[in-house]
């Protein structure tokens, strides 16, 4: 099997279900464990995701709060993967922002693919990725020249148990990162980095 990521053959196991990968750092899930697209979208519509919930806006403020400080509501976002309930982007339309939804199951509005956009957020997403160079390569084709991509993903750091760690427990959690991840993104895609927290990242594609 080869990371989805870099390529790279995947040997190194760190449990029956995950190998660790020795090029990128990022987190693998084997295959044979992947549930099948009907499994995945009715594990989603389990999610109890309400727009108005006060825990639920507070979770995603790190992200609504930057847009909110570096950009105006005349730019244009795009909410990608934003699922049952687009938070961020019910919240930024309340301060008239223009931004448009995507998500594979329940808005796939392939016309989204037809534009750029001057910033694109990714709330709890970048873990689901079945093939994430695929998906974080049409991601910066549709930023515009200094475009800004919002992420919030849990990161993992070897100080973490990982046989105990609660994120890999979720079956649709196939992917996942390091800091060491990020920035092997930030380096082959040409992006700055200009946050990275172990639950947010912002990155900026250069010209």
């Amino acid at each position: 099997m080869l990371c989805p990521l870099c390529d790279s053959p995947l040997s190194t196991q760190m449990d029956t279900h995950f190998y660790d990968c020795d090029t990128c750092k990022a987190i693998v899930k084997h295959k044979k464990h992947h549930l099948t697209p009907t499994e995945e979208k009715a594990h989603y519509e389990c999610h109890n995701n309400d727009v108005e919930d006060i825990g639920y806006q507070k979770f995603t403020m790190p992200i609504t709060k930057y847009v909110l400080d570096n950009f105006l509501p005349e730019h244009i976002g795009l909410d990608f993967g934003s699922g049952t309930g687009p938070v961020i982007s019910s919240m930024l339309e309340k301060n008239n922002y223009n931004i448009v939804q995507y998500d594979p199951f329940f808005t796939p509005n392939e016309k989204i693919f037809d534009t750029t956009y001057d910033y694109i957020v990714s709330c709890e997403v970048f873990e689901h990725f079945t093939n994430p160079k695929l998906e974080i390569d049409r991601l910066i084709r549709l930023l515009k020249p200094n475009g800004i991509l919002l992420i919030m993903t849990l990161l993992y750091k070897n100080t973490i148990d990982f046989k105990t760690w609660y994120y890999k427990n979720d079956p649709t959690h196939i992917f996942m990162y390091r800091s060491e991840t990020i920035e092997y993104i930030a380096k082959e895609k040409r992006l700055d980095i200009l946050e990275l927290t172990d639950r947010c990242i912002v990155l900026k594609k250069i010209r």
